[in-house]
């Protein structure tokens, strides 16, 4: 186990771990995950009005304290790969600057161009 940020770790390869923390944030932010909440919310609350018993109340509690901490876990992955990605950005900005403001044009407007990702958006 590493302790490095996740977008350090194993070089340019997306590893297993940030392919399933993509998808699963792609899952959690769509509606079909909001309508799995609302349901789980509902058995939360069918449980403790109909109440039964204190084990039942236990295991709907444990259960929803178990997907927050998933939830996150995965929004704090989520984040720390925005802040990367949002650094790497303004380094290869500010290099480009720099490479212009002396007249040279080459690698950082290169850099600034993959990391942008201004090829995707035509």
């Amino acid at each position: 186990m590493s302790l490095r940020h996740p977008v350090d770790r194993g070089g340019k390869e997306r590893g297993r771990f940030a392919e399933l923390a993509e998808r699963a944030s792609h899952f959690t932010s769509s509606p079909l995950f909001f309508a799995l909440c609302l349901v789980l919310i509902a058995l939360f609350l069918a449980v403790h009005l109909a109440h039964l018993s204190l084990a039942w109340q236990l295991l709907a509690g444990d259960f929803m304290t178990a997907v927050t901490l998933l939830l996150l876990a995965l929004l704090k992955n989520s984040e720390l790969r925005a802040e990367h990605a949002i650094q790497r950005k303004l380094d290869a900005l500010a290099a480009a600057l720099l490479e212009s403001r002396e007249g040279r044009g080459g690698k950082a407007a290169e850099d600034l161009r993959k990391a942008i990702r201004m090829e995707e958006e035509t």
